[in-house]
């Protein structure tokens, strides 16, 4: 056998035999004995020269839903450091106490106690004030209002985004349909049941009492405008086709008593202003503390959960 070219300056590969018993291979397999030892998810955190466990950051991460896997280890190496800032500060004051059950039969662990108890201590939260809960509740009349009411009616010439040409047709249909209603209102009900697409055609377009959230934006938009016994003069445009809108009654929404309230409010402020007392005081002990690896002002959201 004639060898045809051989170049000089590259080293002969060593030649097995191939697996199958067909001649003969340069490829060898590849030594799997020692597995290659994997790299850590995030480099050292440490706090006062106490590491945290990658074991633990990951078991940590699954009690923390984000959009993507590097967002949920930040926010648990967030979390761990905080509950390690104040473990260590709960030992140096020699602060413990009993864990406590939850109604589920689950129990603190004693790292959870000391820091729940070194927080009851530490951390002074006023209560709320009639005066603060009358207050507030004089500067937020929506949070405390009865959401208004519409009952409403609809035609929908259905016709889906993507489709240029359906919503073309749908949208002259919908132009036709208006301008005979404005002078036959009288016939919405049969245009129902010849036109809608909706499952509300069988109850003459009826969706029954709408409150804020209950539609699209579009269409809610649209019947906010409207004056009880209005059609709309010109058909609504969203996502699901083109509406032609009948609004019937209205109510509109009420401010609850302060006494139906007071005690919401109350409730509210104490647990607002105690996230607040813990945060600032987590701040103080961070600012003391040898923090690595993570950035505890990096982030939203409360440090404690």
């Amino acid at each position: 056998m004639a060898t045809l070219y051989k170049n000089p300056t590259i080293e002969p590969a060593a030649v097995a035999p191939r697996p199958d018993g067909q001649g003969y291979t340069t490829y060898q397999e590849p030594d799997t004995a020692i597995p290659p030892k994997a790299r850590p998810v995030r480099g050292e955190i440490s706090v006062n020269g106490v590491a945290i466990d990658e074991a633990e950051l990951l078991a940590e991460a699954q009690n923390h839903p984000a959009d993507n896997p590097g967002g949920a280890l930040a926010e648990a190496a967030r979390a761990l450091v905080v509950r390690e800032l104040l473990w260590q500060e709960a030992q140096r004051l020699g602060i413990a106490a009993q864990p406590a059950s939850d109604g589920a039969g689950r129990t603190e662990t004693e790292r959870d106690a000391a820091i729940r108890a070194l927080i009851d201590r530490e951390v002074d939260v006023p209560s709320a004030g009639t005066a603060e809960c009358r207050r507030f509740y004089d500067q937020n009349p929506d949070r405390f209002s009865s959401q208004p009411i519409v009952e409403a009616r609809h035609i929908l010439l259905a016709a889906q985004p993507e489709d240029a040409a359906a919503r073309k047709t749908a949208s002259a249909l919908a132009r036709r349909l208006c301008g005979h209603l404005a002078e036959h209102p009288e016939d919405f009900a049969g245009l129902v049941l010849e036109h809608s697409a909706c499952p509300s055609r069988e109850q003459g377009g009826n969706l029954g009492q709408l409150t804020r959230g209950s539609t699209v934006p579009e269409f809610e938009r649209a019947i906010a405008s409207m004056q009880p016994g209005a059609i709309s003069p010109v058909p609504v445009e969203s996502r699901f086709g083109f509406h032609i809108v009948a609004v019937g009654r209205k109510e509109p929404g009420e401010l609850l008593p302060f006494e139906l309230v007071h005690e919401r409010i109350a409730v509210w402020l104490e647990a607002a202003a105690w996230s607040k007392a813990v945060s600032q005081y987590i701040a103080i002990l961070a600012g003391d503390a040898d923090i690595k690896g993570i950035n505890l002002k990096a982030g939203e959201g409360p440090l404690v959960q």
